[in-house]
């Protein structure tokens, strides 16, 4: 895929073998980091075994995942995270996802490949959706590997239509083929004694042979606000924190001019701040990407307030803005989304437009960005100069217009 690095992530040891080994082995090949990430150690592939208990199918799997990856390539780099075989679901699926996120960083350059979110087990899923999830986050490129979909399902259930097919020479199919091998546990039988039979079967692993592997290629989702948003009427406590009544009003008395014609509020959440911005602006377009925080947020604007769902910088309103406002929503963006979404601002905002950004001064866990990258992202780019600035220990505000635009404070 030419990137020059490639981030494998795999719910149990074999899964990043069996689902992407031959593209791991052309990448390492061609000079890329490759990183490949376990999230468990496969202790609980066979449950009903008498001869191999879950600690000590634990340590030989992972010794396995050691020699697959060596057979894929010398410099492939491994890291085994050890999380509960069957328990990836649920609390583990976010934690996951941040430690993917402070992986991957400003991932613009990275492919990520990830179990794909509807293989039909329940730990390929999580792992899939914490893998879409820090795609969103980071702006790396996703495709997602099939494997037990493979078992399951029939051929015809494939979704074809967002099927890539990626081919590779013989000398990166025969190092698949000798990091498959290396996973003796799931390739051959244990023992002789119930329980303990392989867990891969030829019919499944012929799916995984040859020069071709199949991966899903559907765009990325973070539904992580949506689904705070849904869980609590009012995540961020905008009703009833000082801090967040103190802060709309600093963004208030920081605006340079007494009325706006059209503003923009981009990741409005319950509608606070829009509801504000209504006193001093003859319209206001509120959007944010959950619609739960839009439902709610039309309960409580004025009717010069429209609302809409929309998730920017993907999506834009059309029109001209003389305002408009980023209140804590730059850094729940990748850093390549953040550059995206400052090109629309600057191509919708009117002349003698105004950009006010206020942010969190405090670290965003499981995000990329924080407030201060926010910031002098859009402090760097073509956007009207720094009018003034307002900081304390909790919050910075910038406000970015023409000085000459101000009206004469003493009029």
């Amino acid at each position: 895929m030419g990137r020059s690095r490639v981030v494998v992530v795999a719910a149990h040891p074999d899964d990043e073998t069996l689902g992407a080994g031959a593209l791991v082995a052309a990448a390492a090949a061609r000079g890329a980091r490759v990183e490949l990430v376990v999230l468990t150690d496969g202790e609980g592939s066979h449950p009903e075994s008498t001869t191999c208990p879950p600690v000590e199918l634990a340590a030989r799997r992972r010794d396995e995942a050691r020699a697959a990856a060596a057979a894929l390539g010398p410099d492939v780099e491994l890291t085994l995270l050890g999380l509960p075989d069957g328990g990836l679901a649920g609390d583990h699926e976010e934690q996951v996802t941040r430690q993917l996120v402070e992986r991957l960083g400003d991932a613009r350059e990275v492919l990520l490949l990830s179990p794909w979110r509807r293989d039909g087990h329940p730990d390929h899923e999580a792992a899939g959706r914490a893998s879409a999830a820090a795609a969103v986050r980071t702006g790396a490129r996703l495709l997602e590997y099939p494997v037990w979909f493979w078992h399951w399902a029939a051929t015809e259930d494939a979704p074809w239509d967002r099927l890539l097919v990626l081919g590779h020479g013989e000398v990166a199919a025969e190092r698949k083929a000798a990091a498959v091998a290396a996973h003796r546990t799931q390739v051959e039988p244990l023992s002789d004694a119930p329980g303990d039979e392989a867990l891969l079967s030829a019919q499944l692993l012929e799916h995984f042979t040859g020069r071709v592997e199949a991966f899903v290629d559907e765009p990325p989702a973070d539904p992580a606000l949506e689904a705070l948003h849904t869980a609590e009427s009012d995540p961020w406590g905008t009703t009833h924190r000082w801090y967040e009544r103190r802060k709309r009003d600093l963004v208030l008395a920081c605006l340079p001019r007494p009325r706006f014609v059209r503003a923009l509020e981009l990741g409005c959440s319950r509608g606070e701040l829009a509801a504000d911005l209504a006193r001093r602006c003859q319209d206001v377009l509120a959007v944010d990407r959950s619609p739960a925080a839009v439902a709610r947020a039309r309960t409580v604007v004025p009717t010069n307030v429209e609302t809409a769902v929309l998730d920017a910088p993907t999506e834009w309103p059309d029109g001209a803005f003389d305002l408009v406002v980023l209140s804590e929503v730059g850094y729940f963006l990748s850093p390549v989304d953040l550059e995206r979404l400052i090109a629309r601002v600057r191509s919708s905002l009117a002349d003698h437009g105004v950009v006010v950004l206020c942010h969190w001064r405090h670290p965003v866990e499981g995000w990329v960005l924080d407030g201060a990258d926010v910031h002098q992202a859009a402090l760097a780019a073509d956007l009207p100069p720094l009018m003034s600035t307002y900081r304390d220990d909790d919050v910075e505000i910038i406000v970015l217009a023409e000085s000459a635009d101000r009206p004469d404070p003493r009029g």
